[in-house]
């Protein structure tokens, strides 16, 4: 198969394009985006997963394109444009690259799984450079212009460097390795006798107890299968995040509808007795966190991982905590069976 070639995405509106993580109706659309029409033979959990399953099946319509497009970098799409720019590489470290979509997308960190340790370096390099080089990670609401057109340097930057770091990962080690040590510092915090996890399948919710924040890859890495991680750290100090797994269409498995955290914030704030007060982000947002605020967090210092981020202890003991979590999640879901391809219609319509 030919080599793709890079669009910047305004350009999708007159060259037609392979569109990946991303909408337009220029072109073939690969992405697991809510709604998104992606073919169904093609489908997966994640959008670099359907190129790469795409790139498999030597799938005809990828012949009417030259050109590949996204509308914002993140390593999922990353992994999918540089795909179809290499394709026998990419089928060649095919475990590898389906990881690093993995964890970078929804942070599932499973180092037992094949082509995970290949990936974390690489997923982590990803990481440093970026914030090296340009804005950070959801930072675009800082600058001026918007992320379509942000994220143009950072895919020439990356779609020329990423492959000798594939070949050579030694090469980028000075960059890399002191981020991987902190995840699988955090990954045996997680998976050791200090954690404790809780699991409650009927409402897609982890509970993690552990005694203190670490980086988000080791966080969710016991979350595969759940939606919803509650951490619990010393102190009283507690997150409740919903997964990215509920702002996508997944294809491995059925999900419930995605629950706005903000009346169960509420809820919180009748209890809490320390003059702070639960916020939580509304519905549509790709990642929301709810938690007791001292001050407004960007969305930057919301999607960096909890180490970096100071976390305020609350009044109410743990076992409130969950409790509470637990009879807000059992109202909202009763009666609501999990199904896959929820419309953003109908999570707005559940949530009323």
């Amino acid at each position: 198969m030919k080599p793709f070639k890079y669009l910047p995405f305004p350009e999708v509106k007159q060259t037609p394009a392979v569109v990946v993580d991303s909408f337009h109706p220029n072109g073939l659309v690969l992405s697991h985006w809510r709604e998104a029409p992606t073919p169904v033979p093609l489908r997966e959990d994640t959008s670099a997963g359907m190129v790469l399953q795409a790139l498999r099946q030597n799938w005809p319509q990828l012949q009417d394109y030259a050109y590949v497009t996204a509308n914002h970098f993140d390593i999922d799409a990353l992994v999918g444009v540089w795909a179809l720019q290499n394709p026998a590489l990419a089928l060649e470290h095919e475990a590898t690259l389906r990881q690093m979509a993995l964890i970078g997308d929804f942070r599932e960190l499973d180092l037992a799984a094949p082509g995970a340790e290949e990936a974390l370096p690489l997923v982590c390099w990803i990481n440093q450079e970026e914030k090296a080089r340009f804005y950070p990670p959801f930072g675009a609401e800082d600058l001026e212009e918007s992320e379509v057109i942000a994220s143009i340097p950072k895919f020439r930057y990356f779609l020329e460097a990423f492959t000798e770091v594939l070949l050579n990962p030694e090469k980028g080690k000075a960059v890399w390795a002191p981020e991987v040590e902190a995840v699988k510092q955090g990954y045996q915090q997680i998976h050791g006798a200090q954690t404790r996890l809780s699991r409650y399948p009927a409402l897609g919710l982890l509970v993690v107890e552990t005694p203190e924040p670490v980086h988000y890859y080791a966080l969710f890495s016991p979350s595969a299968g759940y939606d919803l991680v509650l951490s619990s750290y010393a102190h009283q100090r507690y997150e409740l995040e919903c997964k990215y797994t509920t702002w996508v269409d997944l294809e491995s498995r059925p999900t419930l509808p995605r629950p706005d955290l903000r009346p169960l914030a509420q809820a919180l704030n009748a209890l809490e007795q320390s003059g702070l007060a639960w916020t939580a982000d509304g519905v549509t947002d790709t990642g929301p966190l709810l938690r007791l605020e001292e001050k407004p967090l960007s969305k930057a210092q919301r999607y960096g991982h909890p180490t970096e981020r100071a976390i305020p202890a609350s009044s109410l003991p743990p076992d409130v905590l969950v409790q509470t979590v637990v009879a807000y999640l059992e109202q909202a879901f009763a009666g609501v069976a999990p199904k896959k391809r929820w419309t953003w219609a109908e999570v707005k319509s559940f949530n009323k």
